[in-house]
């Protein structure tokens, strides 16, 4: 497992809801696989995870797996620290990633790489898995801009 992480130490790690309602997300994204549900009954798609379909209200959707791409819908450079451990480490870039593999749901994220970078809407993104052994195994998903590659000529 990897040891470089994007923060600095200290943050409290994620924990799954005692009742198990995240548990396939975070099962998902220790083995480097991007997990979000969709309703069986109506195939819409949800992120954060419901026991119910947001839309039809059938029980127990599905967890599907997509691919970890998407573009920033909007972003926030933080400057002020959110939690102890932050202070002295800002600014950092907080984003809103549209998944279109996943009906153009939308989830939170750090954006990876200089903290002072120009931002745009509409940017092309990648999921990183950041994976931790400390103090338990779990895994974040963070978000790069991909390095432009020029056209074949």
């Amino acid at each position: 497992m990897s040891t470089t992480t994007y923060l600095p130490p200290g943050l409290p790690a994620p924990v799954p809801e005692s009742d198990d309602l995240s548990k396939p997300y975070w099962d998902g994204l220790r083995e480097s696989r991007l997990r979000v549900q969709r309703c069986t009954h109506c195939q819409t798609w949800q992120f954060g995870p419901e026991w119910i379909c947001h839309k039809c209200h059938a029980f127990d959707p599905a967890w599907v797996d997509v691919a970890p791409h998407g573009r920033i819908f909007s972003w926030e450079r933080v400057w002020h620290p959110s939690h102890a451990c932050l202070k002295g480490h800002g600014p950092y870039l907080v984003v809103l990633v549209e998944l279109p593999d996943a009906g153009g749901l939308r989830m939170l994220g750090n954006l990876l790489g200089d903290p002072l970078q120009q931002v745009h809407i509409g940017a092309p993104v990648t999921g990183v898995f950041e994976h931790h052994s400390q103090p338990f195994p779990h895994t974040l998903l963070q978000w790069t801009i991909p390095p432009c590659t020029p056209p074949d000529r």
